[in-house]
Formats: C-alpha cells, sequence, structure tokens
C-alpha cells in the first residue's frame, strides 16, 4: 500500500508497516479522490491507487493501425502517466508489471519496459511481435540481427528510421546498455519515449520520459 500511496506524491517510508502514519497518509489520499475517509484501504480506495496503471493496461484498439503505430500510441499513454520507481534502484508496481513480477538492483528495466509496449500491441492487433522480446539489450539487439531488422549506427539517417523503432545505446559492437522507442527522427537528432532513464538521459535513471538523443553510438531496431 505504501508503494501505491507514493506512486501519488503521498511521501512515505517503504517499510511494509501500516501503522498509524500509513493510515494517515491513506486518510489524506482518500480526502484527495473525494472518497469516504476511513483510514482503511478499501476496494474503492485500492482501485482509486491503482487507477493509473489501469488506465495503460486498457488502451483500446484502434481500427487501421500498423504495429508500428499502435506501439507509439501506448507508448505516449504510458507517458503521459509517468511511470518511475518507488522504494529503491529499479523497485516499485510499474517496475514489476514491465520485469515480470522481477525487481532490484540486478533488473534494469529498459528492455522490459519496451518489451511490454510490443507485447500490448501484439494482443491489441493479434499480430505475432516483430521480435520476441527481452529483458536485455543485447537479447534484443540478436534477435534484431536474426530476423533482418537491425540497422548499425551507419546506415540509420539513410534507412530513415520510422516511428516506432527501437534504439539501442551500444558500449561496444556485442554490447547494448539501453534501449528506447524512436518518436522523431531527423538527419541529427530523434525524439524518444523510454523506461530506466531519467532527464540526463542515464540508463540506470528511475522513470518513463521523453528524451531528444544523437546518432552516436546508437544503433536501431526496426518494428
Amino acid at each position: 500500500m505504501q508503494e501505491w500511496l507514493n506512486l501519488h506524491g503521498v511521501g512515505l517510508v517503504v517499510d511494509g508497516d501500516f501503522g498509524p502514519i500509513t493510515e494517515r497518509q491513506v486518510k489524506k489520499f482518500q480526502t484527495l479522490k473525494n472518497i469516504g475517509q476511513s483510514g482503511q484501504v478499501d476496494q474503492i480506495t485500492f482501485e482509486k491507487m491503482t487507477e493509473p496503471m489501469n488506465a495503460v493496461l486498457s488502451p483500446g484498439a484502434q481500427a487501421g493501425e500498423s504495429f508500428a503505430d499502435c506501439v507509439v500510441r501506448i507508448a505516449k499513454l504510458h507517458l503521459q502517466i509517468h511511470p518511475m520507481e518507488i522504494g529503491g534502484q529499479n523497485r516499485g508496481p510499474w517496475v514489476r508489471m514491465y520485469m515480470n513480477g522481477n525487481q532490484g538492483i540486478n533488473w534494469p528495466w529498459c528492455a522490459g519496459f519496451v518489451t511490454f509496449l510490443m507485447k500490448q500491441a501484439s494482443e491489441l492487433l493479434g499480430d505475432a511481435m516483430p521480435i520476441k522480446g527481452s529483458f536485455s539489450c543485447d537479447s534484443l539487439a540478436a534477435q534484431a540481427k536474426a530476423s533482418g531488422r537491425f540497422v548499425k549506427e551507419s546506415n540509420a539517417i539513410a534507412a530513415g528510421l520510422p516511428d516506432g523503432s527501437l534504439f539501442l545505446v551500444r558500449r561496444t559492437s556485442t554490447d547494448w546498455t539501453h534501449v528506447g522507442m524512436v518518436l522523431g527522427a531527423t538527419s541529427g537528432f530523434f525524439e524518444t519515449i523510454e523506461g530506466n532513464t531519467n532527464d540526463e538521459g542515464s540508463h540506470e535513471g528511475y522513470e518513463v520520459c521523453k528524451r531528444v538523443r544523437g546518432y552516436a553510438r546508437k544503433d536501431f531496431i526496426l518494428l
């Protein structure tokens, strides 16, 4: 409950103890949401707590959408809700959703985020995912190479990256450290939506946000 409260800006130490301080903050949350001030997390209160996540889990289908267009629309919905970590590095309800229940320092979630978006689009459209998806950037790159969807940095501008492509931050020719979604590509830069980052573009950030990036040390995956 403390994690969910903190996602709504109710500052609590996440210690698992439903004591007087947590009860007081539940009442504060209930007041903000115009529901009965019981101090208990009943069904209505919990539904209000989880409302943002439920919104991104029900994006709805749109007729005639391509896979890439659907992924972009879903990504924008996630961005609007602004998922973030709660309770420590790579922790909290959003991280667990993107990472199939996993969380913690050893579970960076940028690849889990884009994989989750692809799975949502696949389920909505009834289409197979272009690549299988993974929690690993290196695995995503390998899948893209195997399916002919991998684009090297040197070919990226000529390829005319469409919205919904994925970018990979390259450390070496066989190692990628971060992944996100391309929104608008020009000859000099591209906009993104990405998870597990921040305003500085870190690959160990804490939120889903929008960034602007250059092409240097980036490879790409076409969806």
